[in-house]
């Protein structure tokens, strides 16, 4: 594949253990970034944590009365573990499985509730959190309404989605009302992957989402680019999870489809890399080299977000990782802050 990252990043990621040593502790000792704003250099977080997980009271009685177990989450233990981890501002959304529960009124509720609660956590602690909004998403009726409010009257940063919701992943056509709306409204739309409903028993050995996480991920951003959203709704700038899931790995599956499909120029007029370029990109627990080294090789450092996963994961981990890489001071900047900026203006009022 012509592309010009692979000269640009070269085989970096293949680090000796004495290389790999010496750049985390240089990078601990806020020696790579100078003149940036670095916890490490002005003592303050800096970095912005798009991938964020919290909890609202109406969500977790909901998960508890349909039997699944919530997350643990205290205000105050995240921002102790963003202090931590120098994280100035945090985007939440809700943890899976998201608001697909079935019934139509109780998923407004729930969606409502939590929306109100991420604009209050923003209003109370200003500059530390910024919200990505629940939908019903499989309602929507109830998803332009929400949207509606969620912008207009919450402010919120974007959207929030699951992968999948009741077996139809987020670029199936039923939805293209919903991605107009956000389109019109050129609206950022973080997507985290849930337990799809083809497979939730396929790894009774392990946990779902050790495997189907990240191919559920994979699986919706087939559906936006091959059945035609992407192109369709070009103003959507979308965000997925974990370096893209599988994605980067099946990148040659994906271009032979490209090839094959006889409406490829149809639904795609402007090529597959392109849209996989314009995608945004969290590095949560897609931080180890071969998962960044694959991502590299198509999605620029302009694309790429800082994520953590809390609280299923904190940023010490993410932090390594990316340090590990071999980044260059500036590009770290770039994904701990500044292309979130870029993405999300407001995050720097």
């Amino acid at each position: 594949m012509n592309n010009s990252n692979d000269t640009h990043f070269g085989d970096r990621h293949l680090l000796p253990r004495r290389a790999f040593i010496g750049k985390f502790a240089t990078l601990s000792a806020g020696l790579l970034l100078p003149g940036c704003q670095t916890m490490e250099t002005t003592g303050k977080p800096f970095r912005i944590d798009v991938h964020h997980h919290f909890m609202s009271p109406a969500y977790t009685a909901a998960l508890k009365q349909y039997s699944i177990r919530p997350v643990s989450w205290t205000v105050e233990g995240t921002l102790a573990e963003m202090d931590k981890s120098g994280i100035a501002t945090a985007l939440i959304s809700l943890p899976p499985p998201g608001i697909t529960f079935g019934d139509v009124p109780f998923g407004r509720k729930i969606a409502r509730d939590a929306n109100e609660t991420a604009a209050r956590l923003v209003a109370d602690h200003k500059g530390r959190f910024g919200s990505f909004a629940a939908l019903p998403y499989a309602d929507v009726e109830g998803s332009l309404a929400e949207i509606a409010y969620a912008f207009d009257t919450l402010k919120a940063q974007g959207i929030g989605l699951m992968t999948s919701y009741g077996g139809k992943l987020l670029g199936d056509p039923s939805f293209w009302p919903i991605l107009e709306e956000l389109n019109r409204r050129k609206a950022v739309v973080y997507t985290h992957p849930t337990t799809p409903a083809c497979c939730a028993k396929v790894t009774p050995f392990t946990s779902i989402n050790t495997v189907e996480g990240p191919v559920d991920t994979t699986r919706t951003m087939a559906s936006v680019m091959f059945l035609g959203a992407a192109a369709r709704y070009p103003d959507i700038r979308w965000i997925f999870s974990h370096s893209g899931g599988v994605m980067p790995f099946l990148l040659s599956r994906f271009q032979r489809h490209e090839a094959e499909a006889k409406d490829s120029k149809e639904k795609m007029p402007n090529g597959l890399m392109h849209e996989l370029r314009k995608f945004y990109y969290d590095t949560a627990q897609g931080n180890h080299p071969g998962a960044l080294a694959a991502l590299m090789k198509i999605a620029p450092v302009s694309q790429v977000l800082y994520g953590t996963d809390y609280p299923f994961l904190d940023g010490a981990a993410e932090t390594a990782g990316l340090a590990a890489y071999g980044f260059s001071g500036s590009e770290l900047q770039s994904i701990n802050r500044d292309n979130a900026l870029r993405l999300l203006p407001r995050l720097a009022a």
